[in-house]
Protein backbone atom coordinates (compact mmCIF):
# COMPACT_ATOMS: atom_id res chain seq x y z
CA UNK A 1 0.00 0.00 0.00
CA UNK A 2 1.25 3.47 -0.94
CA UNK A 3 -0.28 6.29 1.10
CA UNK A 4 0.20 10.06 1.34
CA UNK A 5 -0.62 11.72 4.68
CA UNK A 6 -1.65 15.39 4.49
CA UNK A 7 -2.31 17.82 7.33
CA UNK A 8 -0.96 21.08 8.73
CA UNK A 9 1.67 21.27 11.50
CA UNK A 10 0.13 19.96 14.73
CA UNK A 11 -2.56 17.87 13.00
CA UNK A 12 -1.28 14.68 14.66
CA UNK A 13 0.26 13.14 11.56
CA UNK A 14 3.09 11.57 13.55
CA UNK A 15 0.71 9.77 15.89
CA UNK A 16 -1.49 8.50 13.07
CA UNK A 17 1.49 7.54 10.92
CA UNK A 18 2.67 5.13 13.62
CA UNK A 19 -0.66 3.32 13.62
CA UNK A 20 -0.83 3.11 9.82
CA UNK A 21 2.73 1.78 9.53
CA UNK A 22 2.14 -0.84 12.21
CA UNK A 23 -1.15 -2.06 10.75
CA UNK A 24 -0.13 -2.23 7.11
CA UNK A 25 3.57 -3.09 7.57
CA UNK A 26 4.83 -0.26 5.38
CA UNK A 27 7.70 2.22 5.77
CA UNK A 28 7.06 5.66 7.27
CA UNK A 29 8.85 8.33 5.24
CA UNK A 30 8.73 11.76 6.87
CA UNK A 31 10.32 14.59 4.93
CA UNK A 32 10.83 16.37 8.26
CA UNK A 33 12.90 13.43 9.51
CA UNK A 34 14.87 13.34 6.24
CA UNK A 35 15.60 17.07 6.53
CA UNK A 36 16.61 16.87 10.19
CA UNK A 37 18.86 13.86 9.54
CA UNK A 38 20.65 15.73 6.76
CA UNK A 39 20.89 18.89 8.89
CA UNK A 40 22.33 16.91 11.82
CA UNK A 41 24.86 15.19 9.56
CA UNK A 42 25.79 18.50 7.94
CA UNK A 43 25.25 17.29 4.38
CA UNK A 44 25.15 19.90 1.59
CA UNK A 45 21.41 19.33 1.15
CA UNK A 46 20.92 19.56 4.91
CA UNK A 47 22.69 22.91 5.07
CA UNK A 48 20.45 24.25 2.31
CA UNK A 49 17.31 22.95 4.03
CA UNK A 50 18.27 24.31 7.47
CA UNK A 51 17.92 27.98 6.53
CA UNK A 52 14.35 27.46 5.30
CA UNK A 53 13.26 25.23 8.21
CA UNK A 54 14.44 27.66 10.89
CA UNK A 55 12.33 30.43 9.33
CA UNK A 56 9.26 28.21 9.06
CA UNK A 57 9.37 28.30 5.27
CA UNK A 58 8.94 25.39 2.87
CA UNK A 59 12.12 23.82 1.54
CA UNK A 60 12.25 24.43 -2.27
CA UNK A 61 10.52 21.81 -4.40
CA UNK A 62 13.50 20.52 -6.33
CA UNK A 63 15.51 19.97 -3.15
CA UNK A 64 12.65 18.06 -1.52
CA UNK A 65 12.01 15.96 -4.64
CA UNK A 66 15.67 14.93 -4.84
CA UNK A 67 15.72 13.82 -1.20
CA UNK A 68 12.44 11.88 -1.44
CA UNK A 69 13.29 10.22 -4.75
CA UNK A 70 16.55 8.95 -3.26
CA UNK A 71 14.72 7.59 -0.20
CA UNK A 72 12.03 5.79 -2.24
CA UNK A 73 14.68 3.92 -4.20
CA UNK A 74 15.80 2.09 -1.08
CA UNK A 75 14.97 -1.59 -0.65
CA UNK A 76 12.59 -1.19 2.30
CA UNK A 77 10.12 0.82 0.20
CA UNK A 78 9.35 -1.95 -2.28
CA UNK A 79 6.40 -3.30 -0.28
CA UNK A 80 4.78 0.10 0.19
CA UNK A 81 5.25 3.33 2.09
CA UNK A 82 3.56 6.16 3.94
CA UNK A 83 4.67 9.60 2.76
CA UNK A 84 4.34 12.20 5.52
CA UNK A 85 4.98 15.82 4.52
CA UNK A 86 5.34 15.11 0.80
CA UNK A 87 4.05 16.15 -1.65
CA UNK A 88 3.31 19.65 -0.37
CA UNK A 89 2.65 21.33 -3.70
CA UNK A 90 1.02 20.35 -6.97
CA UNK A 91 4.45 20.69 -8.60
CA UNK A 92 5.79 18.01 -6.23
CA UNK A 93 2.76 15.78 -6.87
CA UNK A 94 3.26 16.05 -10.63
CA UNK A 95 6.98 15.34 -10.18
CA UNK A 96 6.06 12.14 -8.33
CA UNK A 97 3.96 11.02 -11.27
CA UNK A 98 6.75 11.84 -13.74
CA UNK A 99 9.07 9.67 -11.64
CA UNK A 100 6.55 6.83 -11.80
CA UNK A 101 5.62 7.06 -8.11
CA UNK A 102 1.91 6.27 -7.81
CA UNK A 103 -0.14 6.38 -4.60
CA UNK A 104 -3.27 4.43 -3.63
CA UNK A 105 -4.81 6.88 -1.15
CA UNK A 106 -4.30 10.41 0.18
CA UNK A 107 -5.43 10.92 3.79
CA UNK A 108 -6.07 14.57 4.75
CA UNK A 109 -6.27 15.25 8.50
CA UNK A 110 -8.18 18.51 9.06
CA UNK A 111 -7.84 20.51 12.32
CA UNK A 112 -8.76 24.09 13.35
CA UNK A 113 -6.04 26.75 13.53
CA UNK A 114 -6.19 27.46 17.31
CA UNK A 115 -5.99 23.76 18.11
CA UNK A 116 -3.02 23.40 15.76
CA UNK A 117 -1.05 26.17 17.44
CA UNK A 118 -1.70 24.73 20.91
CA UNK A 119 -0.61 21.26 19.85
CA UNK A 120 2.53 22.31 18.02
CA UNK A 121 3.86 24.81 20.58
CA UNK A 122 3.46 22.23 23.35
CA UNK A 123 5.51 19.61 21.52
CA UNK A 124 8.90 18.61 22.93
CA UNK A 125 11.53 16.31 21.41
CA UNK A 126 14.48 14.36 22.85
CA UNK A 127 17.72 15.71 21.36
CA UNK A 128 19.31 12.26 21.62
CA UNK A 129 16.78 9.67 20.42
CA UNK A 130 14.01 11.81 18.85
CA UNK A 131 11.22 10.61 21.16
CA UNK A 132 8.29 13.06 21.07
CA UNK A 133 6.39 14.49 24.06
CA UNK A 134 3.77 17.16 24.71
CA UNK A 135 3.55 19.41 27.78
CA UNK A 136 -0.22 18.84 28.07
CA UNK A 137 -1.00 15.49 26.47
CA UNK A 138 2.15 13.43 26.96
CA UNK A 139 4.74 15.05 29.24
CA UNK A 140 8.02 13.36 30.13
CA UNK A 141 7.95 11.81 33.63
CA UNK A 142 10.76 14.13 34.70
CA UNK A 143 10.62 17.59 33.11
CA UNK A 144 13.27 17.99 30.40
CA UNK A 145 14.44 14.37 30.64
CA UNK A 146 13.58 11.63 28.09
CA UNK A 147 11.80 8.58 29.54
CA UNK A 148 13.48 6.28 27.01
CA UNK A 149 17.14 7.32 26.97
CA UNK A 150 17.61 10.03 29.60
CA UNK A 151 18.48 12.58 26.93
CA UNK A 152 17.55 16.27 27.05
CA UNK A 153 13.96 17.04 26.03
CA UNK A 154 13.63 20.42 24.29
CA UNK A 155 11.31 22.56 22.18
CA UNK A 156 12.51 22.65 18.59
CA UNK A 157 13.01 26.09 17.04
CA UNK A 158 10.34 25.28 14.43
CA UNK A 159 7.79 24.60 17.22
CA UNK A 160 7.94 28.11 18.71
CA UNK A 161 4.62 29.99 18.37
CA UNK A 162 5.64 32.60 15.79
CA UNK A 163 7.23 29.96 13.58
CA UNK A 164 4.28 27.58 14.00
CA UNK A 165 1.80 30.29 12.96
CA UNK A 166 3.91 31.02 9.89
CA UNK A 167 4.16 27.31 9.04
CA UNK A 168 0.36 26.99 9.20
CA UNK A 169 -0.09 30.00 6.92
CA UNK A 170 2.45 28.58 4.46
CA UNK A 171 0.71 25.19 4.57
CA UNK A 172 -2.71 26.67 3.88
CA UNK A 173 -1.36 28.68 0.95
CA UNK A 174 0.90 26.09 -0.64
CA UNK A 175 -0.61 22.72 0.27
CA UNK A 176 -4.39 23.24 0.33
CA UNK A 177 -4.56 23.14 -3.53
CA UNK A 178 -3.39 19.51 -3.29
CA UNK A 179 -6.77 18.59 -1.83
CA UNK A 180 -8.55 19.58 -5.05
CA UNK A 181 -5.80 17.91 -7.11
CA UNK A 182 -6.27 14.52 -5.41
CA UNK A 183 -10.03 14.95 -5.05
CA UNK A 184 -10.30 15.05 -8.85
CA UNK A 185 -8.32 11.81 -9.01
CA UNK A 186 -10.71 10.16 -6.55
CA UNK A 187 -7.92 9.44 -4.06
CA UNK A 188 -8.62 11.93 -1.25
CA UNK A 189 -10.08 10.97 2.13
CA UNK A 190 -11.13 13.84 4.47
CA UNK A 191 -10.55 13.02 8.14
CA UNK A 192 -11.71 15.16 11.08
CA UNK A 193 -8.56 15.45 13.18
CA UNK A 194 -10.26 17.49 15.91
CA UNK A 195 -11.30 14.29 17.69
CA UNK A 196 -9.75 11.76 20.04
CA UNK A 197 -6.69 10.18 18.38
CA UNK A 198 -8.23 6.68 18.52
CA UNK A 199 -11.35 7.83 16.68
CA UNK A 200 -9.20 9.58 14.08
CA UNK A 201 -7.24 6.37 13.59
CA UNK A 202 -10.42 4.29 13.15
CA UNK A 203 -11.65 6.70 10.48
CA UNK A 204 -8.31 6.52 8.68
CA UNK A 205 -8.33 2.71 8.66
CA UNK A 206 -11.88 2.78 7.27
CA UNK A 207 -10.76 5.18 4.53
CA UNK A 208 -7.89 2.84 3.66
CA UNK A 209 -10.33 -0.03 3.17
CA UNK A 210 -10.14 -1.77 6.54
Amino acid sequence: MKVVLLGPPGAGKGTQASGIVEKYHIVHISTGDIFRKNVKEGTPLGQQAKAYMEKGELVPDDLVIALVEDRLKQEDCKNGFLLDGFPRTIYQAEAMERLGIDVDKVVDIEVGRDTLIGRATGRRVCKQCGETYHVSFRPAKAEGVCDKCGGQVVQRADDEEETVARRIDVYLTETKPLEEYYEKKGKLAHINGDQDAKIVQEEIFKALGD
